[in-house]
């Protein structure tokens, strides 16, 4: 993972929503941009223990709660019994999870824009379709 330097959104949206810019908060900021995937609070964790060896995981749990509260990164349940975060700013997608060998598949939003359309038409519904995983079975296990 490498090291990378916070986006000012996510800086500006913490603290215009009242909150303190922290070393802590800073630190899995960075944590999550460098990230090339869905990264997980344990994973976090272990990143982060080499600055802040003292730093509890639920600081990084309310962290994570407070940046998907404000918009700023996503959770998915990817099914290995972890929630993984993303943030926002690196675009929405969503998983193919073959629930026999656990490939894992990513696949463009744009598919589910027919379906968001339908829910709005037949049933005045504005579904949020973030980070869905959706699980099944790959060609090669079905």
């Amino acid at each position: 993972m490498r090291p990378v330097q916070p986006g000012k959104l996510a800086e500006n949206t913490i603290r215009s929503s009242g909150h303190h810019m922290t070393p802590q908060r800073l630190v899995i900021l960075e944590v999550l941009e460098g990230s090339n995937g869905h990264t997980s609070a344990e994973e976090i964790h272990s990143h982060v223990r080499s600055r802040y060896p003292k730093l509890h995981i639920s600081t990084i749990y309310r962290a994570l709660d407070m940046l998907k509260r404000l918009g700023l990164a996503t959770e998915t349940d990817l099914g290995d019994g972890k929630l993984r975060y993303h943030l926002h700013e690196k675009g929405y997608h969503h998983h193919l999870i073959c629930e026999k060998c656990g490939r894992v598949e990513d696949m463009d939003e744009s598919i589910f824009t027919p379906l968001k359309a339908a829910l709005r038409r037949k049933h005045h519904f504005h579904a949020d379709l973030r980070h869905l995983a959706i699980f099944g079975r790959c060609q090669g296990c079905a």
